[in-house]
């Protein structure tokens, strides 16, 4: 049995790990702002707390006091979808709250010292210009510089992978690093300005009635993959528990899906007739 810290143990990515990891009998220690919206954490203790907060951090650190800290998973970041990340209404709180977490989550690992760290970033580190042609999108791991992300969420992944990558050659940390692209699938947000594209676009065609329409943002023509939460959370345990490769790496599909595309599908699942309006 290992002890195993997973902060950001309230969101989506974070609390389908918690199952996973208990399923191999581990003993999970949660951290979040919240509880799971949408299923019951089956971590073995949750702490509800705000980890920009130093102190909440290294209270989180110290219920492992009887035994040492074997993982520690950094899932938790001030995110959400294109309405939150793009509108700029919400950039310095992205930000700020983010580079605290993570901030705090290093300093934290300097004094526990646990075996292995994970550390999510995102696709939105990738130059902006790597997303303009939809039919040749560049996500190699050395596009990212010179970096010129699309929003200010990615500008704080960036900062935060040279963060993780300085601990761990200054101060030896045992670091972990890969870029999500689009993970979907059950107990996820869908509303409320911070659902992906996936829960967005199901929601509206839930939502709309048979012969009206759904609006797209954008052309509809922009490319992206979407990965499962099963095999990514997969792709997330066998990369921590490797020796080899320090990352950053891709989680994600090869599989490119436009955004109308994606539309066009749930449409026909729901058997409904709905016309798709892109705006700008």
């Amino acid at each position: 049995m290992k002890t195993i810290i997973i902060l950001g143990a309230g969101g989506f990515i974070g609390s389908h790990l918690v199952s996973a990891l208990r399923k191999k009998n581990h003993f999970i220690i949660g951290a979040d702002i919240k509880k799971p919206l949408y299923k019951n954490s089956e971590a073995d203790m949750f702490l509800v707390g705000d980890l920009i907060d130093k102190n909440f951090v290294l209270d989180v650190f110290k219920q492992s006091t009887t035994t040492k800290v074997d993982e520690v998973y950094q899932l938790a970041a001030d995110m959400g979808g294109a309405q939150y990340i793009f509108s700029g209404l919400n950039d310095a709180d992205v930000m700020s709250n983010s580079a605290k977490i993570n901030l705090n989550t290093v300093e934290a690992c300097l004094n526990y010292r646990p075996n292995r760290i994970f550390f999510s970033s995102s696709a939105c580190v990738y130059p902006e210009h790597n997303q303009l042609d939809p039919n040749n999108p560049n996500c190699e791991e050395s596009s990212a510089y010179p970096a010129n992300p699309d929003s200010e969420y990615g500008w704080e992944k960036i900062f935060s992978e040279r963060l993780y990558l300085n601990y761990k050659r200054n101060h030896n940390l045992n670091v972990k690093i890969a870029r999500f692209h689009n993970i979907f699938g059950p107990c996820g947000t869908w509303k409320g300005g911070k659902e992906k594209a996936p829960a967005a676009i199901c929601r509206k065609v839930a939502e709309a009635k048979n012969g009206g329409e759904i609006e797209v943002w954008g052309d509809g023509s922009q490319t992206r993959s979407f990965l499962y939460i099963d095999e990514c959370l997969k792709a997330v345990l066998e990369f921590t528990r490797q020796d080899h490769f320090t990352g950053p790496v891709n989680i994600g599909s090869e599989e490119k899906v436009s955004i109308n595309e994606l539309a066009q599908r749930v449409i026909k699942i729901s058997g409904k007739n709905i016309k798709i309006k892109n705006l700008e």
